[in-house]
């Protein structure tokens, strides 16, 4: 695919946009960013990172700070999982072609710096956008989406410089699109139809009559269709409502506390019904299978003995609360029995980039831990739920 074949040129509202699509590992994406604006010399350049990433590129990821204990206890854990999967299989296809994820746009900032060219960070906050996913995805949803990530860390596969090119081709990316949509349509709509129009409402704000947008290959369509809705009028640039994480709904509250008035209406029924001995029979089938879920993803997570006695213990216990999860007691258990040391933060970035460094790193570690007991309880609720009424009947 020739580096022409990338750029898409639009005349909106008198000036000249020009969408430059790239591949976020591409070495030759990166040099063609530079190429396009030293040749066309345009009024101003947008890229598509926001202030908070452009540093983490720029000065390099810091992770010294991090404080799991918080992380865990402000039920964040799966957001940070969610995050260094992601980070990780960037951060592989860009070891695979000697390429840094995110080059091409911090390269565009430093030609702009260089040449004197006023530059706009045109996308949205990255903490919002995960935040958002996050908050319109249902718990099903967050599972299949950690489950396709987590896969990333298993697949052995590598991409070619080539094949990461071909990445920019209108019909492979459309096909990756429509996948995504069919997969996890929250997510996709979030992270790709969300901030097709925040990007292009950055650009269609920006001042000059030649602009140049430096954006990935998978918003260019998207992009393209809403630049000309808002020439038009059809549409208003506004982005209001998706610039901010949306407070929870009445209803979103309520929600929670659904499953446990289901699991306790079906036992107590049970007691009422058939007496303290198949009452108290029912009350242990539900600690059963709840419990030994949570400890068998806590044993797959190579826990901690103590964490993995406290997963059986603690898991039919905060099924039944919304307030608190297994996960963020496993793992701040696991936390203090393995408390993460200098090192682990220092290599973190490298033991991303392998499953067995998941594990061995402890700070990921505690994340593996917090994942899979949760996930246990999750399946032992689905499953311990079924079987109770069935043997009301």
């Amino acid at each position: 695919m020739s580096g022409e074949d990338s750029i898409t040129r639009l005349e909106i509202g008198g000036r000249e946009i020009i969408l430059v699509g790239t591949a976020h590992v591409s070495k030759e994406s990166t040099d063609q960013v530079e190429q396009v604006i030293r040749d066309e010399s345009p009024d101003t350049v947008c890229v598509e990172i926001d202030k908070t990433r452009y540093r983490s590129i720029s000065e390099g990821q810091s992770w010294s700070g991090l404080n799991v204990y918080e992380v865990l206890k402000q039920r964040k854990g799966f957001l940070l999982m969610a995050n260094l999967v992601l980070a990780s299989f960037q951060r592989r296809l860009g070891m695979n072609i000697g390429a840094a994820p995110g080059e091409e746009m911090r390269r565009a900032v430093v030609v702009c710096e260089e040449l004197g060219i006023p530059f706009v960070f045109a996308d949205r906050e990255i903490h919002v956008t995960l935040r958002r996913a996050w908050k319109k995805t249902g718990f099903w949803g967050k599972n299949k989406m950690l489950a396709a990530l987590l896969s990333s860390v298993f697949t052995k596969e590598k991409l070619s410089a080539e094949e990461i090119e071909n990445l920019k081709e209108k019909s492979a990316v459309q096909d990756m699109m429509e996948e995504l949509a069919d997969y996890l349509p929250s997510v996709k709509k979030v992270l790709i139809d969300e901030r097709d129009t925040y990007l292009a409402a950055k650009i269609f704000e920006s001042n000059g009559k030649k602009i140049i947008a430096i954006i990935g290959a998978g918003h260019v369509r998207g992009i393209v269709q809403r630049l000309e809705s808002f020439d038009t009028g059809a549409v208003a640039p506004d982005v209001t409502d998706i610039e901010a994480v949306p407070p929870p709904t009445r209803f979103s509250k309520i929600v929670p506390w659904l499953v446990p008035a289901v699991v306790l209406g079906i036992i107590a029924t049970g007691f009422l019904r058939s007496g303290w001995k198949e009452g108290l029979e029912m009350l242990w089938l539900w600690v059963l299978v709840n419990g030994t879920l949570s400890a068998v993803g806590a044993l797959l997570a190579l826990a901690h003995p103590l964490t993995i006695v406290l997963s059986f213990a603690a898991a039919p216990i905060t099924s039944l609360n919304p307030t608190i999860g297994v996960g963020i007691v496993t793992g701040l258990l696991e936390a203090v029995l393995r408390k993460p040391r200098v090192r682990d933060f220092e290599s973190l970035l490298d033991d991303i980039t392998s499953l067995k460094g998941f594990y061995r790193n402890r700070l990921t570690h505690i994340l593996i831990v917090f994942f899979l007991s949760s996930l246990g309880s999750a399946i032992g609720t689905f499953i311990g739920i079924p079987w109770l009424t069935s043997l009301l009947a």
